[in-house]
Parts: C-alpha cells; structure tokens; sequence
C-alpha cells in the first residue's frame, strides 16, 4: 500500500466522496442489496448517525485528498446484552481491491473497535447463491478469512436483486476475551 494514504476519522462532508466509491456496489454488484444510490443528505445523516456511537473511518490519499475507501461499525442487535458485538462494513474504491487498501481500513477499525471494549465483531456479506457471477464472487468471504473471521451461518435466498436470488452469510472474528464481567462500553 502506498505510503501517502492514511486514515481518519470521516466527517459527514465525506458523503459524496463515498458515494463515488458505494455507486458502483449498489449500481453494479450483490455486494449491497440496496437498489439505489443514496442521496449526499441521506448519506450524510448515515455518517452522522454512525458516529454518534461508534468509528467510521476513510482511507484518504493525502497528496490528492481522493478518498479511497471506508469502513464503519453498527451495532450488531440493539438490545443491551448485544452491546459488546458489533456489525462491521467496509468498501474500497473498485479499482483498488487486493491493494492491501481494505487491511489497512479493518486494522485500524478493530483497533478502535477493540480501545471502546467490543469483543466481537461481525459481517454479514452477500454470498453468491451457487456459482458466482458477475455481480457476486466470494471475495468478500476470502477477505475475511485472511483477516481471521470465521463463518458462522448462511441465510438462502434471502436477497433479491439483478433478477436473481442471493445468500447471505456471517462471520465473526473476536476482538478481546470474553469474562464473566466485561468491561462496560467506552462509546464514542
């Protein structure tokens, strides 16, 4: 990865840059099930929302100022005994996958993730329904795993786009131990 990029804290003026990069999964992948492109307010409001309680990071091009990626956490359930596990995303910018761009966005959200006290994290990811085609491939499953999540289960059929129906599975990585008594939640 190049030496010039890094990583920050995103900023809800980050919106249309994102949306540069999230357009093409909702546009031209199952990556996202979502059928439309976000609007720079509504994607605002995500950002700030997110925020609120936990990281959203960007990958940024410190030369250009072009931002490359991002990576966020929600919360996995909102009840309160799910408070330690969180659900995790990330997008790269299409033409930089398997640049160790996507590495570099997840270490650095587990850190964070990791600094507030969370101890599991989880990806729900689209997962092609038999082979894969050109909308779906199981690369976002073979990047978790070289990052240490393991599957936990797969939802058939669950998702409806590009006239065709797709699964869904999660995976899990844990960040800390798990006690008797956690530690409580430092939220942003």
């Amino acid at each position: 990865m190049k030496k010039d990029i890094y990583i920050r804290e995103a900023l809800p003026s980050d919106a249309e840059g994102l949306l540069d990069i999230y357009r093409y999964y909702v546009e031209d992948t199952a990556i996202t099930f979502e059928y439309d492109v976000p609007s720079v307010t509504e994607f605002e409001g995500r950002i700030r929302k997110t925020l609120e309680k936990y990281p959203y990071i960007v990958a940024e091009d410190r030369e250009s100022g072009r931002l490359l990626g991002y990576s966020y956490a929600s919360p996995f359930k909102e009840r309160a005994a799910y408070q330690w596990s969180v659900e995790t995303t990330i997008y790269v910018d299409k033409d930089l996958k398997r640049a160790g761009l996507g590495r570099l966005l997840y270490n650095e959200l587990e850190k964070r993730l990791a600094d507030m006290g969370i101890l599991n994290v989880n990806a729900c990811i689209g997962y092609p329904n038999g082979a894969e085609d050109e909308h779906l491939t199981y690369d976002s499953v073979r990047f978790h795993e070289k990052l240490g999540y393991s599957m936990v289960g797969e939802f058939h059929q669950c998702g409806y786009k590009f006239g065709r129906w797709y699964n869904m599975v999660w995976m899990e990585k844990m960040l800390g131990e798990h006690t008797d008594t956690p530690k409580e939640i430092n939220l942003l």
